[in-house]
């Protein structure tokens, strides 16, 4: 079964004014909108995410597992990360799950303060092992802009 944490009261307040303050161009520590067209609506579907850059190539790292924002990027293979009016237009590639090992490390060190309670007993110094063993069930994608 696909790993998923449904979001608590206090999530939902705490996104809510994460993405506010970024769709209003104050993002929190490079937080952005992510806004991604909806597998069977259609519909633009919107959630704040923490974009991070490793070696070069930027990621989006889904720390509640499998959610609807990952199953509909799955879907699209593209979208939109937002900030105020700034429209930043990108292709996604799922990252393999032997690849994400240290996306992951780097981002436990950039946002544990803010996701770690979603990735339980590891942390920035979890073994490689230990991440490759948990990467099932935090999907990475590699995101590229598009012209």
């Amino acid at each position: 079964m696909a790993r998923y944490v449904r979001p608590t009261a206090a999530d939902a307040v705490f996104n809510g004014l994460v993405g506010f303050l970024t769709r209003i161009g104050l993002p929190l520590a490079g937080s952005r909108v992510l806004a991604v067209r909806g597998r069977s609506s259609g519909e633009w579907r919107t959630t704040p995410v923490n974009p991070l850059r490793v070696a070069g190539d930027r990621y989006l790292v889904a720390p509640r597992g499998h959610t609807q924002w990952v199953r509909n990027l799955r879907v699209a293979g593209a979208g939109e990360l937002r900030s105020a009016r700034r429209v930043e237009r990108f292709v996604a590639e799922e990252v393999l799950d032997a690849d994400k090992p240290p996306i992951l490390r780097a981002y436990l060190v950039a946002w544990a303060w803010e996701v770690g309670r979603f990735f339980e007993d590891l942390d920035k110094d979890a073994t490689d092992a230990q991440l490759r063993a948990a990467a099932p069930d935090f999907p990475v994608f590699r995101i590229r802009p598009l012209p």
